[in-house]
This record gives structure tokens, sequence and C-alpha cells, in this order.
């Protein structure tokens, strides 16, 4: 099997019904193995084998629906340029109808109660007058509603627009019969009734409240669209020696590209010449720009800030972070949530229960009351009842709640991680690179007393320290390097490199040794009594060791750590404020891992654990206390974060770690993974708000319709004010959504 994975915009769709028919009929398609449609985002994903099935044929199913699949792009545009488009022209559209037909029904009701408006000319109160003004409303504006009723027929599902067109049809039809045929109706005791009014005003709410209702949900995939504004149109080549801007679609790996202050970088790639200050924080939230020298990555979108510098793309198109982060940022909002799968299976069968209601609620007050009033609660019940908000209620709040994230750098990868994360009870952090900066520096550094009676200053141990180390690659060389940056460097003879040791040579005519103890022992270095009580202070603390040693005499002695990134304490406590247990996971040996762990005021602690351990020790954990999430960055954190109920990878990780989470911090701050949490919590909040209102309107709202109020009250539900309240539950369960957008995180 050649299972692919894909997804693409649905247009047309009106309510949670169409999708899941879309879906029922997708999962039906020989070769799909599985298929998600998403109201909220008018999206489809969809896994089929493409031996059997093929893009094309899935969009000729959703075709055969009632709906169009934007699968390939036209030109220039994309499948997501087309879909706004074809949205625009939607929300047009439906501008125009609610226009006329709210203008038509105003008309028609003036007509319709002379008693109330005695200034109406008679000739509209006429009903051939008022066929005549709502048979546009009824046959022009609602057409739509008879398309989807059609097709829904053909492939025997039901759907909101089927409720639709066969309320307003019926109040229509009853009417247009008794306009016809007045006299035969009264021999046969049919009263003479018209609900033209009826029907064009529910047609035009309806119309209405989709068009408000589309308007609101466009604000719920901002995100998206700021993300794809970010990327640069062309990029400036070097071709034959020449430099010229091309589209930034032309841009191949290898091509080397200059980019100057105030522009934006095309693609991602890696700087060949110069240096500069690099704008990150549209792509990784990160507030301060970042210096790049040659050697760095760049990443596409982000802006130059200083310098001029030319480098080799390395990811163009649908590889770059950028499209990579848009790609994971649309699937994540088109996933759906567990909690969503209540909402879904009560959508199911919510309009064949709604029709059963309908016919029910005809016959009862047919039998009990009169003609009129099993006629207007037949239709009132068939308007009233509204999955549309069931469908929207989760949806929504996770399109806004990604898009939250994804604007400060936490990239959510699908609903599922969002929705668990506030139920995290445990944490376990990887150390080096998550807890820490994952680089070593020099923390402390300590003199032999008598290296003046040597014939040595401190000038002149440090510039042997910085001058010897410049010719190793060690990290810990490195770290030792960047401390002694101001010393200038000597030349080196006979340098060697001993490895697990340490490294020697000459500098300035005399031997110099730098390493551990063994090296030390092994050189025959005369000790010093000062330095090793220092040594055993600083190994009680954690830190790495490194002897210096000039002309076979202890001189010096540095220690080096791993530090602590500036926000970690922060983030435990915080993290212990709400109720989660901290661990810290590490293969450092006891001793520097408490030094560190002490730091950030985590308890917690398993040390000594090597690569492949890790996960293993996530599963023990897990079986004590779940849900459990796991911070890391490296290759070796892959299994744990797969392993855990949320994985959350560090932005500056390796791509296999970031594929294997759930969670990924773009911005490097590790705070971000309270602002991770705090985001689900606020997102699981609006989500069961929405869910409560959707389905308490329904449960209180479709008894009242059926006149339940009736023998206490006297009062029965207008079909026009059920009209209202159905369209106001859409549009209040999407703007409730959108609150996500104000919060704090």
């Amino acid at each position: 099997m050649n299972i692919t994975k894909t997804s693409f915009p649905i247009v047309g769709m009106h309510c949670a019904s169409c999708a899941k028919n879309i879906e029922r009929q997708l999962k039906k398609t020989p070769g799909v193995s599985d298929a998600q449609v998403n109201y909220g985002s008018e999206e489809a994903t969809v896994d089929f084998d493409s031996s059997i099935s093929s893009l094309s044929h899935l969009s000729n199913v959703i075709a055969g629906l009632g709906y169009k699949a934007v699968i390939t792009g036209e030109g220039t545009k994309t499948p997501d340029e087309l879909k706004e488009e074809a949205k625009k022209k939607e929300l047009a559209d439906l501008k125009q109808k609610v226009i006329v037909s709210g203008f038509l029904s105003f008309l028609i009701m003036l007509g319709s109660f002379p008693q109330w408006f005695s200034f109406v000319p008679q000739i509209l109160t006429n009903p051939f007058v008022l066929l005549l003004l709502t048979t546009p409303v009824q046959f022009w504006a609602g057409w739509g509603f008879y398309q989807a009723t059609w097709s829904g027929l053909k492939n025997r599902t039901a759907s909101m627009d089927t409720l639709i067109a066969i309320g307003t049809s019926a109040a229509f039809g009853f009417s247009l019969l008794t306009t016809l045929f007045a006299q035969p109706l009264t021999k046969l005791g049919f009263p003479l009734l018209t609900y033209f009014d009826t029907a064009a005003i529910i047609i035009t709410l309806i119309l209405l409240g989709r068009y408000l209702e589309a308007k609101a949900k466009a604000h719920t995939s901002d995100a998206i669209k700021k993300l794809l504004h970010l990327q640069a149109k062309t990029a400036r080549v070097v071709r034959n020696d020449k430099e010229i801007d091309i589209p930034i679609e032309e841009v191949k790996v290898g091509d080397i590209i200059r980019v100057r202050p105030g522009e934006k970088i095309p693609v991602d790639g890696k700087i060949t010449e110069g240096a500069s200050s690099i704008d990150q924080s549209m792509v990784t939230g990160e507030s301060i720009p970042v210096d790049k020298k040659v050697g760095d990555l760049v990443i596409g979108a982000t802006i130059n800030k200083t310098g001029t510098f030319l480098f080799m793309a390395t990811k163009v198109g649908k590889d770059t972070m950028l499209s990579q982060i848009v790609k994971m940022v649309a699937e994540a909002q088109s996933s759906r949530a567990p909690i969503q799968r209540l909402a879904d299976v009560v959508s199911g069968y919510f309009v064949p229960v709604v029709l059963m209601l309908a016919v029910a609620t005809f016959i009862i007050w047919f039998d009990f009351g009169s003609f009129s009033q099993a006629f207007t609660n037949m239709i009132a019940v068939l308007i009233i009842a509204c999955p549309c908000a069931l469908g929207l209620a989760t949806p929504t709040a996770i399109m806004v709640g990604t898009g939250k994230g994804a604007e400060h750098g936490i990239l959510i990868k699908d609903a599922e991680s969002l929705e668990i994360a506030h139920k995290i009870k445990t944490i376990v952090f990887d150390k080096t690179g998550t807890l820490t900066k994952g680089e070593p520096k020099v923390t402390d550094i300590d003199f032999n007393v008598g290296f003046a009676k040597m014939g040595l200053t401190k000038e002149k141990i440090e510039t042997a320290i910085a001058s010897l180390e410049k010719n190793s690659e060690h990290p810990l060389s490195k770290a030792m390097v960047s401390y002694f940056g101001n010393a200038s460097a000597l030349t080196v003879k006979n340098f060697k490199a001993i490895e697990g040791f340490g490294v020697s040579g000459i500098v300035a005519g005399l031997p110099v040794v730098i390493g551990n103890k063994k090296l030390m022992e092994k050189e025959k270095v005369m000790r010093c009594g000062q330095l090793d009580k220092k040594a055993e202070q600083w190994m009680e603390e954690g830190k790495t060791l490194a002897y210096v040693a000039i002309d076979k005499k202890h001189v010096a002695l540095l220690a080096l750590a791993d530090t602590l990134k500036n926000e970690a304490k922060e983030t435990v406590d915080q993290l212990k404020k709400m109720h989660i247990d901290v661990w810290m996971i590490t293969g450092d040996n006891e001793k520097t891992a408490q030094a560190i762990a002490h730091q950030a005021g985590i308890d917690n602690i398993l040390a000594n654990v090597l690569p492949a351990e890790k996960e293993a020790k996530l599963k023990e954990l897990k079986s004590r206390n779940s849900p459990i999430a796991f911070a890391g960055d490296g290759i070796n954190d892959a299994p744990a974060l797969a392993a855990a109920d949320v994985g959350i990878a560090m932005g500056t990780g390796t791509d296999v770690a970031i594929e294997s989470a759930g969670i990924t911090l773009l911005n490097k701050n590790l705070y971000s993974v309270v602002s991770a949490i705090t985001l689900s919590k606020s997102t699981l909040a609006i989500i069961k708000e929405n869910l409560f209102w959707a389905f308490g309107y329904n449960v209180i709202l479709i008894p009242v319709a059926m006149g339940v109020l009736y023998p206490i009250t006297g009062w029965l539900l207008n079909p026009a004010l059920a009209a209202f309240a159905m369209a106001a539950s859409s549009i209040s369960v999407v703007s409730n959504s959108l609150r996500l957008k104000r919060i704090k995180i």
C-alpha cells in the first residue's frame, strides 16, 4: 500500500451536518483509509492509497455531494488562495442576497399585517402581490438550500439545509395553494392563511446569520494569513557573477542570495559571507534580534536588521521552516480534539430526530389545537434546530487557540495535544539543551598564589590557555577561548589533543598542559594544595574541572558547567504552583544533576540515564502519574517525546525531535511550557462553554418551539424568531471562541 496523507480546503459547507456527510462519503470511497472533515476550518484531511484512488477522484466525490474541493492551484495561486477567493465571492453573494431579500421581506411583512401597519397601500396586502415579492426570496436567495437538500437526498443524507428547505417550502407552498385555489380549499374546510412573511423572513434571517458567521469565522484563521504574508516575494540571486531579482518560486537549493539591511530573507539557508543581526520574532516569537555570522543558519521570512550578507539556499518552497509551520498550524486547526466526539455523534443523528419531532409536533397540535398552530409550530421546530452551533463549538476554539500559540512561537501539532496539555500532572525535563543552555561555560577560575615566583603573571597564564585551546575543537576548549576572548593569541608548537584527557603544546617556549586530573598525573605535574582544595569544592558543586600546568607546575584551575537557562527557575516555580510534579532526567552523574536541579528548584531527579533508557524511565513514571509531558531537544529525546502524553520539543532541537513532539517551542523560551499549558486551559474552557450553550440552546428551545410552554403561558414561538435564535446561536459560539485572541499567555 502507498498511503498518502493530504489536506485541502472545501468550499460550500453550511453546517456541521455538511461536514459529516462529506466525511461519511469520503470514508466509503475505495482506497480511502481515513478521512476527517472540519467544518470550522473548512478543510478535509484524507489518508488514501494512491494506487487505488487519486486527488481528482476525491474531488469528484465531493463535487457529487454539491461542494467544491480546492485541491490544485491555478497559475501562481495556491489552493488556499483560491479558497480565499471563493470565500470572498461567497461572502459578496451572501451580502447581495441579504440586502435584496431583506428589502423584499420588509415589504412582505408590511403587507402581511395591515392591522399593524395601517399606512400600507392596499395593493401591498394583495396575496398575489405578496406571492410575487416572496418568490425571488424563496427561489433566488434560498436556492442554495434546495441545492444542498437535493444533493443530500441523492446520497441519502440530510443536513441543516434540509430542515430549512422543508420548513420554508411548506410555508411558501401552503400560501401558494391558498392564494391560487382559495374557493376550493374553503369548501374543503382549510383555513385561508398565508405564510409568505414566515418563509421570506426565515430565509433572510438565516442568510444574515450565515453572512455574520462567515465574517466572524474569517478571523479564526488570521494566524495562518499572517504567516503566509510574511514570505518575501522576490530574491536577489547571484548567477554568472551578476545579481538578479527573481520571484521566490524560482529560487533553487544551492543558489547564493544577497540580503541587504531591512530586507526579508527569502528562503532558509546558511551564511557564506558577512554577518548581521536578524529579527526572527515573526517566525519564532523571539523579541530580541539574533546575531548571525558565517556558518549560521538563517530562516526565510525573517528580517535582516543591520549588515549585508550572502547565504546559500538550503531549503526552498514547501521545505522552508515557514512553510512547515504554516502546514503544521493548518493541520492542527483541521484536526479533531477528543472532546469533539460527543458533538459529532449528536450532529450525526440530529437532523433525522428533528424531522421526526417536527412531524410529531404537527400531529399533536392538529389533534389538540388548530391547523394554524400545528403548521407554525412544525415550521418553528424545523427552523430552531441548529447543529451548526454544535459543529462550530470545538473547531473554532481550536483554530483560534493554535493560531494564538503560533503567534507566540508555540507550534501545536494537533488538537489532541492542545486538549491534553491542561491535564498534565507530571512534566519531565531533559537537562542539556532544555533546562540548560547546552553549551559549557567557564564559571570559576583560581590561580596558584605562588605564580609570581615562577616568573608568571595572570595575563601570561590566560594568554597561554587561550593560545593552546584555540587549536582544539572540543566544547570545553571553545568555552575557555570564549572566556579569555581578550587575550592575544601566541604561536603554539607541538600541539597535541590527547583524547579523553586534554591538550598540550609549547607556548612562548614553555610547555603548557591543560586537562583533567589524570592528565596532570600522567605528565607528573607538581600539585598545588590550595588548588586541590578548590577542586574538591567545585566537584561537590557538580562542575567539570580543567587543570592548567606550565613547565610541569600546577598554576591555575578552571571550573566549567552547562549553565541554567535564565527562565528555568521561574518556569519550574510556576509549574509547581499549577500543582504539576517536575522531574529532571540526565545522563550526568548524581552530583552534577543535583547541582543543576537545585538551581532550577527541581526536587525529583533521574541521573545516570543512558539515552536508550529515557523512554523506559518515562513509561515507568507515566504508569504512576499520568498524563505526563516530556520536554527535550535532541535526537536521543525523540522516543521519549513520542512516548509522553504530550511531547514538548525545544525549537533549537533537531528535526526528528520536533517531528516526534506534539508541541514545539520555536521561541526557545522555556517559560513557553507554562504558556502552552495556560493556552490549553483557556481553549478547553472556551470549548466547554461553547458546547454547554450549543447543547443548552437545543435542549431548551426545541421543546419551546414544540409548544411546551403554551399550557402554562399561552405563548408559542414565532418561526421568524426561531430563525433569529438559530442564527444567533452560531454567531455567539464563534464570537466566544474569538475571545481567545485576547488572553495573555
